[in-house]
């Protein structure tokens, strides 16, 4: 199995707040980007990985995979959607159509190998791909406005992570389509549902947590002092 890496890493994170982008915050001395990027060159069948940054991005060349020659880099978009693009468009003279392409967030530090290697191994029997998911505890309703429709079965909804894990070609055809339509894909995953393929669910951690607000720096620095990850 051959896997490339993708990691859309051009975003600002400003619901963080401060002037460091939330993928170059440090964990344990190791900025989460770093970390992040890491959990993906763990697994052996990963070829590379391709980092898409933002054009104004001044904090790359200090990263410690920067100098990595497994790593490479390309120009993000202005969404998640369009940088995944781009870097598909970038591993598109080097990744085969039939690869598998593994597409994850440059603010998950918490990756487990055990479940990068499940999802691999899952993702192999599958026509188009699959992706980690994780339970939900909570009660989840639906609104409209300010006022609640109707409360959903909890037994099947589940949180989509990452990695989501697809072949090239029908992803960058997904993808493509949808941005092509003026769609905006929030993963991976919406844009091949869009394009009429299955997507399989694997069952990941709920400790890989994606850093959004300033209260998950604190959960991923327990998760990794807990040993709650790879």
């Amino acid at each position: 199995m051959k896997c490339w890496g993708v990691v859309p890493a051009a975003g600002r994170g400003a619901r963080m707040n401060g002037d460091v982008p939330k993928q170059y915050r440090l964990l344990g001395g190791v900025s989460v980007l770093d970390r992040s990027v890491a959990a993906l060159l763990g697994h052996p069948a990963m070829q590379a990985v391709m980092v898409a940054l933002s054009p104004a991005d001044d904090r790359w060349s200090e990263s410690r995979c920067a100098d990595d020659a497994r790593v490479l880099t390309c120009t993000g978009g202005d969404s998640r959607a369009a940088s995944v693009c781009n870097a598909l468009q970038a591993l598109a003279g080097i990744a085969g159509d039939d690869d598998w392409v593994a597409v994850h967030d440059a603010v998950r530090p918490c990756l487990r190998g055990a479940d990068l290697a499940r999802l691999l191994d899952e993702a192999a029997g599958e026509p188009a791909g699959a992706v980690l998911v994780a339970p939900i505890s909570d009660t989840v309703k639906q609104v409209a406005g300010d006022y609640i429709e109707r409360t959903l079965d909890r037994a099947r909804v589940v949180r989509a992570v990452t990695p989501q894990v697809f072949r090239c070609r029908l992803l960058r055809e997904a993808l493509a389509g949808a941005l092509a339509d003026g769609a905006a894909p929030t993963d991976e995953a919406a844009a091949m549902e869009r394009a009429g393929h299955r997507v399989r669910a694997v069952a990941g951690d709920a400790g890989n947590v994606k850093i959004t607000w300033p209260g998950d720096l604190r959960r991923a620095e327990n998760n990794l002092e807990t040993g709650d990850t790879q």
